[in-house]
């Protein structure tokens, strides 16, 4: 009988983290869901569910910043985040001394991209990234097979971009303003307008607004990187896909034919779309970095 490693994934978002159990998308043995409150409530019932699974690797996608420098005295620590209560938080010594197996961490952007080049729309790509704009904005990106960080993990999502004539909105980041994050995230949005994204009209000015800013950071990211896909998830853009168009439209426009990103701008509708695992991309991002952790203890 050929032994098949059961991983386990923690996905720790803004509003709710996911425990799953598997190995891929064709195999997903358990999953459940708590909400995202204070560290040591949320933790313990993570471990509860944990500690009801028998796996062989464990993987975290979360919500950052996070420390990811192997070197710091913090490493797999939650750094200074507007989520209340959860600078400083730990998330990896306490998960490796309870359960005593390989494990890795990643940003929850990250893990999804991880995700998509798997078993998702970016398989058989070395270069493309993973945009959630949800709670926050996050992006993940990938450059030759391999996650881009520096001393730290980029923080695309808290980019600054161009504003839209006469908007005059200060933004809702506690620590840029308008940064992207505090112009188009879930609670930047109801702050903006007065209710939250899933009461705005399909066809209201507020979405022309949202498609500006995100096609700001896209032109960025484009002329930075050119990566060969991109994937937009995350609880407000997954139940908007109708934005899609407008997007690409609106990079297209930016990019304006430039030089050798002019064939990139004509590309758009098979470069530029949903994640391929859909809303399951995050939960699978935490196996993906679950199974990396097994791969490099030659499990």
């Amino acid at each position: 009988m050929t032994y098949s490693p059961s991983i386990a994934g923690l996905e720790l978002g803004g509003t709710k983290c996911v425990a799953i159990l598997g190995t891929g998308p064709d195999d997903v043995r358990a999953r459940e869901t708590v909400p995202t409150t204070d560290p040591a409530t949320t933790l313990a019932a993570l471990e509860k569910i944990l500690d009801g699974w028998r796996f062989d690797a464990l993987g975290i996608a979360a919500f950052g910043p996070l420390d990811l420098d192997p070197r710091s005295p913090d490493y797999g620590s939650v750094s200074a985040t507007p989520k209340p209560g959860w600078s400083g938080t730990d998330l990896t010594r306490r998960l490796a001394a309870r359960y005593g197996k390989p494990l890795a961490i990643q940003t929850d952007v990250v893990g999804a991209a991880l995700a998509e080049q798997r078993w998702g729309a970016a398989r058989g790509l070395s270069s493309h990234c993973y945009i959630t704009v949800g709670t926050g904005v996050g992006v993940g990106l990938i450059a030759g097979d391999r996650p881009v960080q520096g001393v730290a993990h980029g923080e695309a999502g808290h980019m600054r971009v161009r504003r839209a004539p006469g908007d005059d909105f200060a933004g809702a980041c506690p620590f840029h303003g308008d940064c992207v994050e505090g112009l188009i995230s879930g609670p930047a949005l109801a702050r903006r307008f007065c209710r939250p994204p899933r009461e705005l009209p399909d066809g209201g000015d507020e979405w022309d607004l949202f498609v500006h800013d995100l096609a700001g950071l896209l032109h960025n990211l484009v002329v930075t990187a050119a990566p060969e896909r991109i994937a937009i998830g995350g609880g407000v853009m997954a139940p908007r896909e109708r934005l899609f168009p407008k997007l690409r439209a609106a990079l297209a426009a930016s990019i304006a034919a430039y030089g050798s990103l002019a064939p990139y701008a004509e590309q758009l509708d098979s470069r530029l779309g949903p994640p391929g695992l859909g809303t399951m991309a995050g939960p699978l991002g935490a196996l993906a970095v679950g199974l990396d952790a097994l791969d490099k203890a030659g499990g």
